[in-house]
């Protein structure tokens, strides 16, 4: 097993080399990693990003568009044939057809390949012809992500940090209850591992319908093939005096290690150690909406997730030899089209607040990371109409449950976002001086003129930050 695990990693070495030595060379390639919390729209973002990239009118903040040095953009087969394509076009179908609508959210790791014909910018125009850039975009559930972090972690730590995370959620009560009268150093009894593990995943899509982000392991609510195997089949538990052999708490350590070893390593190793530039998408606006315990916990999530990211900068013979690293992260609040202009800023410097903790840790590896604002699809229309008097900002836009056309005030957003985040870390219940309020709007129906892509909020500058000094 051990010479087979080198001879393994051998031929991965070189292959890895042999790709960058081609895509260095010849056709350089982009690895972009999409990832986020449930809902922040990544299916949304890949699809709007690829349709704008191929019908640019709407892209002048990405600069190769601006400068006209584009020259065509065409999908490609991926370059990963174990891994599902991308379907693009049926979300695209779904968001621009007669009647639109939000497609699937995702599910599994998923590629597509966009290449770029780019002519070149400044003292080389006249030198030489347009060259071929690929962008490989990576889309994983954040599920996934978040599991990243179990890598560093034993089986008793992990559950000591549950255990105490979730003592005092309503949602965890349950669980709680069963593992309180469940004597853990006795011997496993395969149906009471079962009810743990039951409970415990019942408890994580409470907490995601809650807007909660700590939701692992992700497999958990994304089995796909591994449902009901025993590499998911286990839960967080108090540690025992005693742990003998073939007791439920061995077992479910056992289990714990076969779930990194088996689920969270070949995905790391796979999909996420490769990946050259990432967006983070988060739904800000949705934690905030959720209250200060979800505003927290979204908070020292990512914190915790982009340890896992490995930052840093690319050198010239550290891509050829030592393999990727990325140099780019961009945390990105998505859903700002349910806020008038006037409050994107606001939204931006929460954001940014609210990662401060982890870009802290991306800067400093030397990786070169941004929080922006942005809505991958612009859903709505702005308004300003009279309330009591006085102007108010809103957005108009079809709601989801209803199909009806409304105009919404969210309410004002924080200058200062120290307001938002004392009351976060200081375990506050509630908002103290203000209710902020979110709706969900259906896509607009869309007529788009020649050149045109899905109309949206600063994607191009999104584009720019992630892959604008590559092209």
């Amino acid at each position: 097993m051990f010479i087979s695990n080198i001879a393994e990693g051998l031929t991965r070495g070189v292959e890895s080399v042999t790709d960058t030595m081609s895509e260095t060379f010849f056709e350089p390639a982009i690895r972009l990693g999409v990832t986020g919390l449930s809902r922040a729209g990544k299916t949304v973002f890949i699809t709007s990003l690829v349709a704008n990239l191929m019908n640019r009118a709407r892209m002048q903040g990405l600069a190769a568009v601006a400068e006209g040095r584009i020259a065509a953009a065409y999908l490609q087969p991926q370059p990963d044939d174990t891994l599902p394509r991308f379907d693009f076009e049926q979300h695209l179908a779904a968001l621009t057809g007669p009647e639109p609508h939000w497609p699937d959210s995702t599910r599994s790791v998923s590629e597509l390949r966009l290449s770029l014909r780019v002519r070149p910018a400044g003292l080389l125009a006249g030198l030489q012809g347009p060259r071929t850039v690929h962008l490989d975009i990576v889309d994983y559930p954040g599920e996934w992500l978040l599991d990243l972090v179990l890598l560093e972690k034993d089986y008793a730590t992990w559950s000591a940090e549950v255990l105490d995370r979730i003592a005092a959620r309503e949602g965890a009560q349950d669980y709680l209850r069963l593992a309180a009268k469940t004597e853990v150093a006795e011997e496993l009894e395969e149906p009471k591992a079962q009810a743990l593990a039951a409970s415990y995943t019942a408890y994580l899509q409470s907490a995601r319908e809650a807007g909660l982000s700590d939701c692992t392991p992700g497999r958990f609510l994304l089995p796909g093939d591994l449902a009901g195997s025993p590499v998911l089949t286990f839960a967080p538990l108090s540690r025992p005096e005693r742990t003998p052999r073939k007791s439920l708490w061995r077992e479910m350590e056992r289990r714990f290690e076969a779930y990194k070893a088996r689920v969270v390593q070949p995905f790391f190793r796979d999909h996420f150690a490769r990946i050259d530039r990432q967006i983070v998408l988060v739904d800000a606006l949705g934690a905030i909406h959720n209250g200060p315990q979800a505003v927290e916990d979204m908070r020292r999530a990512m914190a915790e997730i982009l340890g896992a990211f490995r930052p840093g900068r690319n050198a010239f013979l550290t891509r050829l030899l030592m393999g990727r690293r990325v140099e780019k992260i961009l945390f990105a609040a998505t859903k700002s089209d349910h806020l008038h202009h006037k409050q994107h800023g606001r939204l931006t410097a929460i954001i940014e607040a609210l990662m401060r903790d982890a870009r802290n840790r991306a800067d400093f590896a030397g990786a070169e990371t941004a929080g922006m604002a942005i809505a991958a699809l612009r859903a709505t229309t702005e308004e300003t109409i009279t309330h009591n008097g006085a102007p108010l900002d809103c957005v108009r836009g079809t709601l989801l449950d209803t199909g009806r056309r409304a105009a919404f005030y969210p309410g004002e957003l924080p200058k200062d976002p120290a307001q938002l985040l004392t009351a976060a870390r200081d375990g506050a219940e509630r908002w103290l001086n203000a209710d902020y309020e979110i709706m969900r709007f259906a896509p607009a129906p869309l007529t788009l003129r020649p050149n045109e892509g899905p109309p949206h909020i600063r994607l191009g500058r999104a584009a720019q930050f992630l892959i604008g000094d590559r092209l």
